[in-house]
Order: structure tokens, then sequence, then C-alpha cells
């Protein structure tokens, strides 16, 4: 063989051999970018006013009998933990199971009188088509016949009141919650309507301020709030959801703002500072975030951010405009909402739906 052939053929052989090796080689693994995150909670424009606040339940509840009676048991303390439906105290049954019974016989006597006087009834009035007997006769023990109706229709009332005085013996919990009073104690007599335990609800807080009347105008429903705890280093997110219509001591307006991932070292009772940037008036002023975390779009005004997604660990691409000029390293932009995260640095690595992991805790507002 020639020397020429014998080096194509070696050659193509090895060119086989590569592209066989190239074809066996492991697929290249996912790439999981690391990132850092940033918090939206600044609104962009407006002037900043600070406000007193309280943490509050979300939902609260004060419970009493809805009967009077002597308390026989307490099951909760103060404090306790509950679930929907868990009994809390119960008084003294007895005087009301009696009356159940009092009212069960009550009945069976006005049914037993009612079976006369429908047999009776029908008798007279056989008699009267007959002939035999007057109108008069007829009327009258229709009459009683009305009557002993009416009584039984009154003895199963009175027998459903009895036995639902009897279930109100029984105190429950309305929801999930914690016992934050507990003002009954056993073999103590109650009053119907007497508050013996308060209740507040399980996982939601609210921030309750109070807002002068020069200023309550500006708050509307679903204001972002930011709520600073001593107990809490970073501010925390909160929408308004309730706003007084009457002024309170000093021309002051109630305002609750809840929560929106309030911490579990966070206690109804503990002091707090709320915080609302009031836009007097303008609209599509937008959130303050890092200049980092907006990339550049097409035209002068749009860009795009990569909202984090914590369900998935992704990044979502989104769309955005600024609505005035970076001030320092943050640029105020339209098209985030409160309380969401954003990819703050490293977007041009970023693509939609790409997954990520978090590097560090949140940036700062």
């Amino acid at each position: 063989m020639r020397p020429a052939v014998r080096s194509i053929l070696f050659i193509g052989a090895i060119a086989v051999a590569l592209t066989g090796c190239e074809a066996e080689s492991p697929a290249v693994p996912e790439q999981i970018r690391p990132i850092r995150t940033f918090t939206v909670t600044e609104v962009a424009s407006g002037q900043v006013r600070r406000f007193s606040a309280v943490i509050q339940p979300s939902d609260t509840s004060q419970l009493s009998f809805q009967v009077g009676g002597n308390v026989r048991e307490v099951r909760v303390s103060q404090g306790d933990k509950v679930a929907a439906g868990n009994v809390l105290a119960v008084l003294d049954q007895e005087p009301y199971r009696l009356d159940v019974r009092a009212a069960e016989a009550d009945l069976a006597r006005a049914r037993a009188e009612l079976a006369n006087k429908r047999a009776d009834f029908e008798r007279q009035r056989t008699l009267y088509r007959q002939g035999w007997v007057a109108r008069v006769r007829f009327d009258n023990a229709e009459r009683d016949y009305r009557a002993a109706s009416s009584r039984v229709d009154y003895s199963l009332a009175r027998l459903d009141l009895a036995r639902r005085d009897l279930a109100n013996t029984t105190l429950a919990a309305p929801f999930a919650g914690s016992i934050a009073v507990r003002s009954v104690d056993p073999f103590v007599e109650v009053r119907a309507g007497q508050v013996v335990f308060q209740i507040d609800a399980e996982g939601g807080l609210e921030a309750e301020f109070g807002v002068p009347e020069t200023v309550i105008a500006e708050i509307a429903l679903g204001m972002p709030v930011q709520v600073q705890t001593p107990q809490v280093a970073e501010p925390l997110a909160a929408l308004v959801t309730e706003i007084g219509s009457a002024a309170g001591a000093g021309t002051i307006f109630p305002v609750r703002a809840a929560l929106t991932e309030p911490p579990p070292t966070l206690r109804p009772g503990m002091t707090a500072e709320a915080t609302l940037t009031l836009a007097h008036g303008a609209t599509d002023v937008g959130f303050f975030v890092p200049l980092s975390a907006v990339a550049a779009g097409e035209q002068p005004g749009d860009g795009f951010v990569f909202v984090y997604d914590p369900k998935t660990s992704t990044v979502n691409r989104r769309a955005v405009k600024t609505t005035q000029a970076a001030r320092g390293n943050v640029v105020a932009v339209t098209g985030i909402k409160i309380g969401e995260r954003l990819a703050s640095a490293g977007t041009s690595f970023l693509a939609d739906g790409q997954r990520v992991a978090l590097l560090v805790p949140d940036l700062e507002s």
C-alpha cells in the first residue's frame, strides 16, 4: 500500500475515534449561579413620616359563656396555644341537664294532649257533618285542637333552647391561636356574656399606630409601610389594611398595617416604629432598588430585573421602567411590588427561569 493511502486511512481512524469519544462524553450539569438579593421596601419619592406603633394580632376575640353558672373546669392557661374547637372551660352542666329533662317531659305531655284533642276534633267533625251535634261543639273542638298543636310547638322550642343552653356550658376556641388573657378560675360563678378569655389568632401580626388629621387623607389601603422593632434588626415590610373613620383623642386616626412575613420572635404588645412615604398625590413613583439590580433595556427609561422565586429557587426576568434619575447607587423603577426580592448584582449573567442559590442574606433597603 502506498504511504499516502496509509496516512489517509490513519487520519480517518483517528477522526472516528475522536467522534465516538465526543458522543460518549457526559452531559454538562445545569449551572446554578449564586446571587445576592434585595427586598423591595422603599417608595421612591414623597415625604417620609414615622409613627410610634404597637404590634397587635391580626385577629383577636374576647370569649364569654352565653349562659351563666359555676365554672367546673378550666383547661388552659395564659399563653397556651390552642387549635380551633379546643375546649377551654366548662360550666356545671347539671342544672341545664335538668332543664332538658323537664322540657322533654313537657313535650311528652303536650303531644299526649294533642293526640286526645285531635281524636275529639275528628269525632266532633264527623258528628257535625251527620247533623248530630251543633256547630258550636265542633268549633270548640277545633279550637282546642289548634291550641294543643301550638303547645306542642312551644314545647319543642323550649326543648331546643334547653339543649342549646346545655351545649353552651362548654366554651371552645373559635380559631387557632394563643390565650392572651385568662380571667376565670374553677368554682367561680360567672354571668352570661362575662369575658373570661382573650384569644389572639395564630400567625398574622399587624402594626397599629396613630396618624394625625393633617396626614390621614394621604393614607390609603395597600400603602407600603416599613416596621422597625427593637427585636428585629432589619425593617419589616407591611401593607395598610385598616384606616379609622373617626379620630380619637388628639384628633388621631387609628391605622393598622399587616406584616407580610412576621418573624417568630415578634409578639403582640411589642413596641415598633412605622415608617410611611407619602407621595402627595404623585402616581407611578416606583420603588428604590440598587442600580446594579437593573439591566438597561433597548429604549431610554426601559430596563429589566430578575425577581427571585423562593418556591422554585429560580429568577424570572421582568421589564421595568425608571421613573427618575439615579440617586447615588439606587434608582427608582416601576413594575415591581413591595416585598419582592430582586437579584441585586450580576444580571448580565442571568437568564429567565434560571436556577440560583442565595449567597448572603438580603441587602438592606
